[in-house]
């Protein structure tokens, strides 16, 4: 068993601020915690896990992982977790300094004000689908170190840069890549099959990109419309226009 102080220091640590404080996020479930143990990107400090669950994957941990292995009793584990069904094993990871690959001569995602945490998740695991390195998100987006946007990646977070800044400014501080922005009325995506150099930017679920960073845009692309939806997911349509270029 845990302490109750130490229970709730990892309960913490569902809160942004405490996050923040101690520069540490969790992530849950066997498999989210061994693709973030294989990379080089974070370090773990803590793994929280069943009897059940160490007695099957003790021996895989420890090939990724040379630090304490804490046995929790289920309730704990309840208590710790941010999900609604706990999945046995929490682990505690260092955050990491993102630093972004050369932007040049790649395909580069740009999110404006996209605030679903699953939607921040998904994107990146299809940005790690596809071999997009880089993703630059506006301040306002949903943090990345939110446990649903860990638990949405599946663990690609490990393999793909996240930043956030101004993005007015860090286009324009990247001017000789073309900027093409999603949107309802644009070329048509399929159009652009072979791009090997882009910021493509999706906008928030609800409001799209904003005026600003819209002006900027040298191009505004399509996804071809059949039916009466009135939009996309922003998950969805990056997916969609990533597998076209």
């Amino acid at each position: 068993m845990i302490s109750k102080t130490h229970s709730k220091y990892i309960q913490s640590l569902q809160h942004k601020k405490f996050r923040d404080i101690e520069s540490l996020f969790i992530a849950e479930g066997n498999k989210v915690l061994l693709e973030l143990l294989r990379c080089d990107k974070f370090i773990c400090t803590e793994i929280l896990g069943t009897k059940n669950y160490f007695q099957l994957h003790e021996q895989h941990l420890r090939k990724h992982y040379q630090g304490p292995l804490l046995e929790i009793e289920e309730f704990e584990l309840e208590k710790i977790s941010a999900l609604s069904t706990p999945n046995q094993v929490v682990g505690v990871f260092k955050k990491s300094i993102a630093k972004l690959d050369d932007p040049v001569g790649k395909i580069n995602i740009l999110l404006d004000h996209i605030q679903d945490p699953g939607n921040l998740g998904t994107i990146i695991r299809i940005a790690d689908w596809f071999a997009v390195s880089n993703i630059i998100c506006s301040p306002d987006c949903v943090e990345l170190y939110n446990p649903k946007v860990v638990q949405s990646t599946m663990g690609s977070l490990g393999r793909v840069n996240v930043v956030y800044t101004n993005l007015t400014d860090w286009i324009k501080e990247h001017a000789g890549i073309k900027l093409y922005a999603a949107a309802l009325n644009g070329k048509n995506v399929q159009t652009l099959n072979g791009v090997k150099e882009a910021l493509i930017v999706i906008g928030n679920e609800s409001k799209g990109i904003s005026d600003e960073i819209m002006q900027l845009a040298k191009e505004k692309i399509t996804i071809t419309k059949f039916g009466e939806a009135e939009s996309l997911n922003a998950a969805v349509a990056t997916g969609i226009i990533l597998s076209h270029l």
